[in-house]
């Protein structure tokens, strides 16, 4: 079994399976539109990263409810909000406010990922699931940033990619962490069963 640390990578399953469809059917809207704009896209941008904050303040509850602890996950939650407002009813004007905006979302979200995989868990597959998610955001972070001189177009299919490749990876994130919770139920299960056999045995 292994050893999870009760932080964020514990959350539900059925988060990462929200996050993941919501983050993969943006992914697939953004590089398969090809007669659209950039400027169309970014009101989609906004209500996705708004419904991932929907998902992480629901998530945020439901830790706090177990227990778990929510700071992070609220966090998560404000920042993608933020971000998605930003885009929807603030810079409503000026590609290259978007451009900034998304390259800081892309680059931060893909460094969050990068500290969950080295910092919450020691599970192999695990590290490698959010480690390439990480490294994905923060290679398309800079190439977001670096994409002013190309078609306004273009860094708007780059974070699509990176959406896709972070949605993907929360679904098959979520199939693993199933999984554990599983294997960690059967476990503290078992480990209750051997405790009450012990007090019994003594009492007798």
């Amino acid at each position: 079994m292994a050893h999870i640390k009760r932080k964020y990578i514990d959350s539900h399953w059925l988060v990462f399976i929200f996050q993941g469809i919501i983050a993969f059917l943006f992914g697939c809207l953004t590089l398969f539109t090809s007669d659209s704009t950039s400027a169309e896209m970014v009101p989609v941008v906004g209500i996705s990263l708004l419904a991932l904050a929907v998902v992480e303040f629901a998530n945020s509850v439901y830790r706090s409810y177990t227990k778990q602890g929510w700071a992070v996950s609220t966090l998560v939650a404000i920042f993608d909000a933020i971000c998605g407002v930003l885009l929807l009813f603030i810079m409503q004007e000026g590609m290259t406010w978007h451009l900034v905006l998304m390259s800081v979302y892309t680059l931060l979200r893909g460094m969050f990922e990068l500290a969950i995989a080295f910092r919450t868990t020691v599970d192999p597959t695990d590290r490698f699931i959010w480690g390439l998610c990480g490294v994905c955001g923060i290679i398309f972070g800079i190439a977001i940033f670096n994409s002013g001189h190309l078609a306004n177009v273009d860094f708007m299919r780059f974070f699509g990619a990176y959406m896709m490749i972070l949605g993907v990876s929360s679904l098959i994130y979520s199939i693993h962490n199933r999984d554990q919770q599983r294997e960690d139920r059967v476990a503290r299960s078992e480990v209750a069963r051997q405790s009450a056999l012990k007090r019994t045995g003594k009492k007798s």
